[in-house]
């Protein structure tokens, strides 16, 4: 089937900053796709230029078939959901929700009016609220009502610009579920970009991770955090961060550079990097032993930080066994799970 919103070789240029450096990115009518990337990566600069508030330097872009590059904002018919609530303040969450409705060139009757606020209120679970100021109200509420205003459009696609940033953590949590539970009930394909890897892997049907202007990998989050194309893309995703080690394969097997083997020769040839996650590192049953530099208690695991074979890694381990700063292990690597890239 072909996609809905189809991106070709889209460059955008700020004087000798090139914000985007020819993306090629694709969406599915029910589709919600997760731009992943750090502060600086061209995210914001990416959704600005799919909804038009942006004119590409190059490249291309189709919604639904229909060349939309230098269509005006209002023609894509595009709803966008902010980092900040942006809601005025001194008005009634209804007057705010039904802002979007009375743009003009809309003249919709007062009766469906009311009836898209009745319905996006009931969705967002905001009913009670219809008639408190926006001022009065709790910082998730106010990220509702930013929804809300966006939904009662009904628009053809939805762009989320790291919308759950200034929430604390259980809001964040709570809003993740609403806002993936919104795109079944809705079918409108979103696009909602983040550096949260969390986001990333529970809300997305794909993961795009973005850098430097660039598309570095696409796919599942179970491709994107297991079959990583670049150490680059690997430490995106991944609490603690993924271990990645130089080493070069010998006969008897993968060597460090202090001469250590680290596991046994397998999959690659010559000098490499080798990628392994933390949870992918028993705490015995290598030959060679590690000193516990520090315990994270993290809940149902411990995260240890280990010195072994002259290197500083990471190991998640369940809490069957108790473990204490200057102790020792014997790390042992999940040889399937490993990811060996060219160094």
């Amino acid at each position: 089937m072909d996609p809905w919103l189809k991106l070709e070789g889209i460059v955008r240029r700020f004087g000798a900053n090139e914000a985007l450096a020819g993306v090629d990115l694709t969406l599915g009518q029910d589709e919600m796709l997760l731009v992943l990337g750090p502060t600086g990566a061209g995210k914001t600069t990416l959704l600005r230029t799919i909804a038009g508030l942006e004119r590409p330097d190059a490249g291309r872009i189709e919604m639904g078939g229909e060349e939309v590059t230098d269509w005006l904002p209002a023609a894509r018919d595009v709803a966008f959901v902010f980092q900040q609530f942006a809601l005025y303040p001194d008005w009634s969450v209804r007057r705010n929700l039904e802002f979007p409705l009375r743009a003009p060139g809309r003249q919709l009757p007062q009766i469906e009016i009311d009836e898209r606020i009745d319905w996006a209120a009931g969705l967002l679970r905001i009913e009670n609220l219809l008639d408190r100021p926006a001022a009065k109200l709790s910082g998730g509420e106010m990220q509702r009502v930013a929804i809300g205003r966006a939904i009662v459009r009904r628009p053809k696609l939805f762009l989320l610009d790291e919308p759950l940033t200034n929430l604390d953590a259980k809001l964040r949590e709570s809003l993740r579920v609403e806002i993936t539970f919104l795109r079944q009930v809705l079918h409108i394909p979103m696009i909602y970009v983040t550096h949260d890897q969390t986001e990333a892997l529970s809300m997305g049907d794909r993961v795009a991770v973005l850098a430097e202007g660039c598309i570095l990998q696409e796919g599942t989050p179970e491709d994107i955090y297991r079959r990583p194309v670049s150490p680059m893309v690997a430490r995106q995703l991944g609490q603690p961060v993924i271990n990645i080690i130089a080493v070069r394969r010998e006969e008897r097997g993968w060597i460090n550079s202090a001469g250590v083997q680290l596991m046994p020769a397998g999959q690659g040839a010559g000098e490499m990097l080798l990628g392994i996650r933390p949870e992918d590192i028993a705490t015995e049953g290598g030959q060679v032993p590690g000193l516990i530099r520090v315990v994270e208690d993290a809940g149902a695991v411990w995260i240890l930080l280990v010195d072994w074979a002259s290197e500083a890694i990471h190991i998640i381990t369940p809490k069957g066994r108790h473990f204490a700063p200057g102790g020792e292990v014997h790390p042992l690597i999940d040889t399937r799970r490993a990811i060996f890239w060219p160094r």
